[in-house]
């Protein structure tokens, strides 16, 4: 029989609501089943939150970093059990899902390095002739409980981001995972209970964007909302929030420059991995390759050769390499994009082939600048290829996007990579390397309709505290 999943709010496993099935996207085998909130829980989970942050903000800096710091040897402990939970629920390669559990690792490590090192400042507050006799300084102090909103695509580190660096900063978190993949929130919530923390610090809600996600985004008891998703979700959380603190990161369409002078084999192998790890679904996937022209036909060769060499398989094979999309409706979507690409003159140099939720890694040539896979997000597994004549004319098809999360150059000319670096309108920039680099304490986040404020423990922790100023006269 298929496990259930309660709900923990309040230091406390929860049954409430209708049940949904959970089910690996590849087969549609089930995983496990849990609850839909109603607004009678998240009011519940927002009670318990208020009650916890009290707790939270009495703990020391030390004393946050230590509840980190077990936490994080239980995910270590247990990064094998995460990990295959992860395939499952989300439907990517056990070999990647292992590198998310253990970046997960990190990401503790960072947030409880930074809870250690939270700090104000000395405000020169006799810089001005009526400050004289006076001293002041600043100390960062929690907003209290913020309301986590994630995706399915990196369920685990993803939370994390959002959650370690809350309770670095002496906050309790409601979480609200994604509905397809609510699993490894809620197994992450058997660990931070195990860990000790204070009942209610962490809350997971797991249900309907439309009941939990909206009710935490109009409560005036949640301070702030820290959402990874759609841009389309993203604009209607900042309109409804207020004066609600709001950290949006919205994804991309993230693009690949390619000099005449670069490492071409170096390329090839991170193009592969950049474009088609999870099956493109990743915020920074490469979906836009800039070539030079005189080195195109070589780059697509190679290109088109090492990605035909992927294997397609199930998850939770050792060997598989790409396995499916979250739902079978991404995939015929992902399917009907390639197809209007093809219909407005692009094509096809590999894959695009649909089975069930699996599509074969596509590579397409010669797509026009308003198709779909060229201005939108396409979180598949499908990459254009064009050519290009000059370092400006590469930039500026880069620039021209409403996205700007990352971009990546391969040049031997760092002068060329720093002008181009300082140029291009993204939130991070990778040379000699693909946009889908990302180490978990460094900042990201985008610009334009990529979203507003960063992630990385360190920087998540400055959006969710608060500098109080304290002055005396001496």
């Amino acid at each position: 029989m298929t496990e259930i999943y309660p709900m923990y709010i309040g230091g406390e496993w929860v049954a409430a609501g209708d049940l949904q099935t959970i089910a690996v996207p590849y087969d549609g085998t089930p995983v496990g089943r849990v609850y839909k909130a109603d607004a009678d829980t998240v009011a519940r989970a927002i009670g318990a939150a208020k009650t916890a942050a009290r707790a939270m903000r009495r703990l020391t800096n030390c004393e946050r970093a230590e509840l980190l710091e077990r936490v994080t040897a239980l995910v270590r402990r247990d990064v094998e059990e995460f990990a295959r939970l992860l395939a499952r629920e989300t439907g990517k390669p056990v070999k990647e899902a292992r590198g998310e559990a253990e970046r997960s690792v990190q990401t503790l490590i960072a947030a409880a390095q930074a809870a250690r090192e939270l700090r104000g400042e000395v405000v020169p507050i006799d810089a001005a002739p009526t400050g004289k006799g006076r001293m002041a300084m600043t100390v960062r102090e929690p907003l209290g409980v913020i309301g986590a909103i994630t995706p399915f695509n990196v369920p685990l580190n993803l939370g994390l981001h959002k959650v370690a660096p809350a309770f670095a900063g002496g906050n309790a978190v409601i979480h609200k995972p994604a509905g397809v993949t609510p699993l490894s929130a809620l197994r992450l919530a058997r660990t931070i209970e195990e860990a000790g923390a204070p009942p209610g610090a962490y809350n997971v809600v797991t249900g309907d964007g439309a009941v939990v996600g909206d009710a935490l985004v109009r409560s005036p008891d949640v301070a702030m909302i820290t959402f990874t998703g759609s841009a389309e979700v993203g604009l209607a959380i900042r309109a409804a929030a207020g004066l609600k603190r709001v950290t949006l990161e919205l994804g991309g369409n993230a693009a690949l420059v390619l000099e005449p002078d670069c490492d071409l084999d170096a390329a090839v192998s991170r193009a592969v991995m950049g474009s088609f790890a999870h099956s493109g679904q990743i915020c920074i996937s490469v979906q836009r390759i800039y070539v030079h022209e005189s080195i195109a036909a070589s780059f697509v060769d190679k290109f088109v050769a090492a990605t035909e060499k992927l294997r397609i398989g199930h998850p939770l094979e050792e060997t598989t390499d790409i396995s499916s999309l979250i739902t079978e409706k991404e995939a015929i979507r992902v399917e009907q994009w390639i197809a209007d690409a093809l219909c407005q003159g692009a094509r096809l140099l590999t894959g695009g082939e649909r089975s069930f939720a699996t599509v074969k890694p596509a590579i397409l040539t010669g797509v026009a600048k308003l198709s779909k896979l060229s201005c939108q997000e396409v979180f598949g597994p499908v990459v254009v290829v064009e050519p290009y004549q000059t370092l400006d004319q590469a930039i500026e098809r880069v620039n021209d996007s409403v996205y700007g999360l990352q971009a990546g150059i391969y040049t031997r000319d760092l002068e060329r990579a720093f002008q181009a670096a300082l140029r291009l309108e993204v939130g991070g920039v990778m040379i000699n390397d693909v946009p889908t680099f990302r180490v978990d304490h460094m900042p990201y986040g985008g610009v334009k309709q990529s979203g507003t404020g960063r992630e990385g423990p360190r920087y998540a922790i400055e959006e969710m505290t608060e500098p109080k100023l304290i002055c005396w006269r001496i």
